[in-house]
């Protein structure tokens, strides 16, 4: 079932609302600790366990507005809920600094797959907003799943290496950018195997 259009504010708001409510929250109590229950919680660990809630919040709203979730929406909220529970309840920050690797190689991984049974599953998910010659999809299929591995295991570099507020940082700022840059690079590669031009000649002017 197709999705219902909402304002295009409303829904990057809701889309990354939550990860910038994170940044500045981690940015408020970053440095501190809490003791619930007798248990003493880093400000990063309480700024996670505030988060999921939101996160999931907006996502509810955001399948109320529209009627539909992407694949990528589900997995992603399944994750944050997974490896943000395992890092409050272990108290321990590394398991939420880890789901970004694991999403993105999950994802790499789910896209290589595919193109080792000639298919293209990004096609699939996004050909409405896209449209170019099956030829298209594959390089740009191929071109995502090693652009996805590359940022896992620069996310596993920054995490390990760096400080905790680097990290935050570079998951709020770094990851989004880094994504942004990827499409615009693809300029020649829409420009080359788009359709959109084809599909304007093929269709008939309306009397």
């Amino acid at each position: 079932m197709a999705g219902k259009d909402i304002n295009g504010g409303l829904k990057t708001a809701l889309e990354f609302g939550p990860i910038l409510g994170f940044f500045l929250a981690y940015l408020w109590l970053k440095g501190r600790t809490f003791d619930i229950g007798g248990t003493e919680y880093a400000g990063f660990v309480v700024v996670t366990a505030g988060f999921i809630p939101v996160f999931l919040l907006s996502i509810a709203v955001l399948w109320k507005l529209t009627g539909h979730l992407s694949k990528m929406q589900i997995v992603t909220a399944v994750l944050i809920v997974v490896f943000g529970g395992l890092s409050v309840w272990f108290n321990d920050p590394m398991f939420f600094k880890m789901k970004p690797t694991i999403i993105y190689l999950l994802f790499g991984g789910t896209l290589g797959f595919g193109l080792m049974r000639g298919e293209s599953y990004l096609q699939s998910l996004m050909e409405g907003l896209m449209p170019l010659t099956d030829e298209g999809w594959m390089i740009l299929t191929r071109r995502l799943m090693f652009f996805f591995l590359a940022l896992a295991i620069l996310n596993e570099i920054i995490w390990r290496t760096q400080s905790e507020e680097t990290w935050v940082y570079f998951k709020t700022f770094g990851l989004t950018a880094a994504i942004f840059v990827f499409f615009i690079t693809q300029g020649k590669l829409f420009k080359e195997h788009g359709t959109e031009e084809d599909d304007d000649k093929e269709t008939p002017p309306r009397a």
